[in-house]
């Protein structure tokens, strides 16, 4: 038999057992899904209007994690909707405070060798269990729950080799950022990076998760490694002996590109902003004054994590000059802290502890001062991200965050002398009370939906004729956080579409919700890498409600435009530079016979600038099943006509 990768392997298991090629569709069945209060409202009505009785993966799980802050009824009326949906559809409930969805599922639910499909994208943080986990929007999610099934775009496999040990101080978050600098934040834009080499044992499946659960910021689809002996140490300590199985890739198996990393070369880096890709050995703006430190997030919030920040604390003083905040990935991490110590630790030393959720992250809280700097063990630094466009966000490994807040200023961690050694304990704190499971039969559970809660936006086949004015003109890597802004103030307004459109492109063009209303609609135009970052739905029902037909753009990150296509809302892609030097804001364009192109199976069309008097080339590049859903109407629709 031919070598195969890892990918492969699972893919095989899962429906995808013939010879299959990048770009190839194919579906394949789904074991595993989450959704959280984030994305997960617009999850639950498409579900309502599927005539849904029971989800099919075997295990769904339903995660409180982002919208603590709790500041209006809002986020209140989105738990108690999500609480009656996991019971009306038979999702297991985490409940407030439980924990972060990706650190929970990892301890709790993550299984080697199955396929998760999730509502988030840094939902390939399962990848460091070897399950093959995809993040992706909220329909998609609706439907994978709804059927079982996910069809997968095949991903090209970057083969990641690592050798050697980390040297003390040095640590997963920066394997993760070297890899980052290398490929930078589009260099894994239709592939899946999976790990290996005689280096993967050295590190613990925590520390995987972390090099794993950044892959959406390449762009990947998804990230991997395999299970091995220390899976089966992690799996064993958490009560799961049950659910180990050895999974790797065949000796020989080919890969369309690959990368080498000695683990021993690598020293503490430090992401600049505005962008997780702007890596630079921490040495370089060591001394850089800061005003806050946060710890946390899903990447860097585990045991292994926090226990390190705390020993290194332990009988110290955090510098008065700064905040220092805290969240625990899990309930789990934070009963471990608080039964062997470590908790004390960190209070003693000034550090303000957080509930166990996201934070800070998507800026749900501890938004830093006017022109300060904020050091984040985070994923992502992009600004206005932390809730204000006035901040310098860096983000770092906890490591090096410790060594920063003992002193205010960015510090390299190897200053501190011998590095403390934290190992994965031979049991894990285990108590799933906050688990609630559904019922045996949820038929009869009513679904409890505030009226903050909205109806999601219409959706309409796409036009025989593509017109439209040129609303705004964007740069390269336009993130999600940039269309749909988040924060404590907007986050709730994620199941109120018409309310949270108002802030559509706010940073960019605080009129821009208003402009496109007042011409019913019309285009956007943008650079490469457009709508990187999160899976937030909100981004695509926005354009939607606002009359959007089409973004044409360089190119588009994976999630966000499948998120668009599900919408009939078309990415279309510039043929050449010159295309997207051509077109200015306040252009009309028009595209004349596109349904018909789509259905056709042309893969460019020309654009008539009418403002202008000239043309340029687009293409269409779309798979048939693609294209067959955008002529519908969108997913829905599709789904529906198909039935």
């Amino acid at each position: 038999m031919t070598p195969r990768t890892l990918v492969q392997k699972i893919l095989a298991t899962h429906g995808a057992d013939r010879p299959l090629e990048p770009g190839d569709e194919v579906t394949i069945s789904v074991d595993q899904s989450l959704i959280h209060d984030g994305t997960g409202v617009t999850v639950g009505l498409h579900l309502e209007s599927m005539n849904v009785d029971r989800v099919r993966p075997r295990v769904a799980v339903c995660y409180v994690d982002h919208q603590l802050v709790q500041i209006g009824t809002e986020s209140n009326n989105d738990h108690r909707y999500l609480e009656s949906v996991s019971a009306r559809f038979g999702l297991r409930y985490s409940r407030a405070g439980n924990g972060i969805c990706h650190q929970v599922h990892l301890e709790r639910f993550a299984v080697p060798g199955d396929v998760l499909v999730g509502g988030d994208s840094h939902t390939p943080m399962g990848g460091g269990m070897g399950m093959l986990s995809i993040g992706v929007g909220s329909l998609d999610t609706a439907v994978a729950l709804a059927t079982g099934r996910y069809v997968l775009s095949v991903p090209r496999t970057i083969r990641i080799t690592l050798e050697g040990r980390l040297a003390p101080w040095v640590s997963a978050k920066d394997v993760v950022l070297e890899v980052l600098r290398r490929l930078t934040v589009k260099g894994g834009v239709g592939a899946i990076l999976e790990y290996g080499g005689p280096g993967v044992a050295t590190l613990s499946v925590p520390e995987r998760g972390t090099i794993a659960n950044m892959a959406v910021e390449f762009g990947a689809t998804t990230a991997i490694f395999p299970s091995d002996e220390r899976t089966r140490e992690f799996l064993a300590a958490q009560g799961r002996a049950a659910d180990y199985r050895p999974l790797e890739a065949d000796p020989g198996a080919r890969y369309d590109q690959e990368i080498v990393i000695d683990l021993g070369s690598l020293v503490p880096l430090v992401a600049k902003p505005p962008s997780p890709d702007a890596v630079v050995p921490v040495s370089e703006v060591e001394g850089t004054p800061i005003q806050q430190v946060a710890i946390g997030s899903c990447t860097n919030s585990s045991y292994r994590d926090l226990m390190t920040v705390a020993s290194v604390l332990k009988g110290r003083r955090i510098a008065p000059s700064i905040d220092v905040v805290v969240a625990p990935g899990s309930r789990q991490v934070l009963q471990m802290l608080a039964r062997n110590g470590g908790l004390a630790d960190l209070l003693d030393a000034g550090v303000r502890l957080l509930e166990s959720g996201c934070g800070p992250c998507p800026g749900m809280g501890q938004v830093p001062a006017s022109g300060s700097v904020s050091l984040r063990t985070f994923n992502r630094n992009f600004a206005g991200r932390c809730g204000s466009h006035e901040v310098s966000v860096y983000l770092a490994s906890p490591e090096t965050a410790v060594a920063s807040a003992l002193e205010g200023v960015i510090r390299d961690p190897r200053r501190l002398g011998e590095a403390p050694r934290i190992s994965v304990p031979q049991a894990f704190f285990v108590d799933d009370s906050h688990i609630t499971p559904p019922p045996a039969d949820g038929r009869g559970v009513p679904l409890v939906r505030g009226d903050s809660i909205k109806p999601l936006p219409v959706t309409r086949p796409v036009a025989e004729t593509l017109t439209g004015e040129v609303l705004i003109k964007l740069p390269d890597n336009i993130n999600t956080d940039d269309i749909s802004p988040s924060g404590a103030r907007l986050m709730p307004l994620r199941s109120n579409i018409p309310a949270l459109s108002e802030y559509t492109f706010r940073a960019f063009d605080p009129t821009f919700a208003a402009r496109a209303k007042a011409a019913g609609g019309g285009i956007v135009v943008a650079g490469a890498n457009y709508g990187q970052g999160s899976s937030r739905e909100s981004a695509a029902l926005q354009t939607l409600h606002l009359g959007i037909r089409a973004v044409i753009a360089k190119g588009f990150a994976r999630i966000h435009r499948t998120n668009l296509i599900n919408f009939a809302v078309a990415p279309l892609v510039f043929a050449d530079e010159a295309g997207y030097e051509a077109v200015a804001q306040g252009d009309r364009l028009r595209i004349d016979g596109f349904a018909d192109a789509l259905r056709e199976g042309r893969e460019t069309v020309v654009v008539t600038n009418e403002t202008r008097g000239t043309t340029f080339p687009v293409r269409l590049a779309f798979t048939p099943r693609e294209r067959a859903v955008l002529v519908a109407g969108g997913l829905r629709a599709h789904l529906a006509s198909a039935a």
